[in-house]
């Protein structure tokens, strides 16, 4: 059983991070931040305008000082329940401070999953493209052997509603974590 303040949700976009995190958040008694609406309030526009003027090296810079702030230890060990962004494990210091400040949940879910789950959305910059299909089968086998490195619990999302994935992550994390400081 792994001992930390804060637990962490990564995983590809589509995965459920916001949506299983927003339940979770109940079952746990953490607040949740989502990293992507704390850049956005942080640099006072969109993700799309900040990858729009900054491009996605700029966005990884805001990406990056927003997680190391929520993620410092000198924040109160009540911990969070924090929702990450599904690129926010392509920077080695993010992969460290998520394994070292958090219990980490890698929410996965496939392609086909995904791309049901984001139909219509146009908020993501990265599937703003002929072939989103593509794009997640790509950024998939770029990203999963990330996930895998800072993961202490993986955890399938196809085939399940919000509520009913909080419900079963729940009790995995019985079994896995316990939310407190490490000597």
């Amino acid at each position: 059983m792994k001992l930390a303040p804060n637990l962490i949700l990564v995983g590809p976009m589509g995965a459920g991070k916001s949506c299983i995190g927003r339940h979770l958040a109940t079952r746990t008694g953490l607040p949740l931040v989502d990293l992507d609406d704390e850049i956005e309030r942080r640099a006072g526009t969109s993700i799309g305008a900040i990858f729009e003027h900054e491009g996605e090296a700029g966005f990884r810079r805001h990406e990056h000082q927003a997680l190391a702030d929520l993620l410092a230890v000198d924040r109160p060990a009540d911990g969070l329940l924090l929702a990450t962004g599904g690129g926010v494990v392509l920077d080695v210091g993010n992969r460290r401070l998520l394994r070292e400040r958090g219990f980490v949940v890698h929410l996965h879910a496939e392609p086909a999953t995904q791309l049901a789950r984001l139909a219509g959305d146009t908020t993501r910059p990265l599937l703003q493209r002929d072939d989103p299909g593509a794009v997640l089968r790509e950024l998939a086998g770029q990203r999963a052997p990330l996930y895998a490195e800072v993961a202490d619990l993986r955890f399938a999302t196809d085939g399940l509603d919000a509520a009913d994935a909080a419900a079963l992550l729940a009790a995995q994390l019985r079994l896995h974590w316990r939310r407190g400081v490490p000597a």
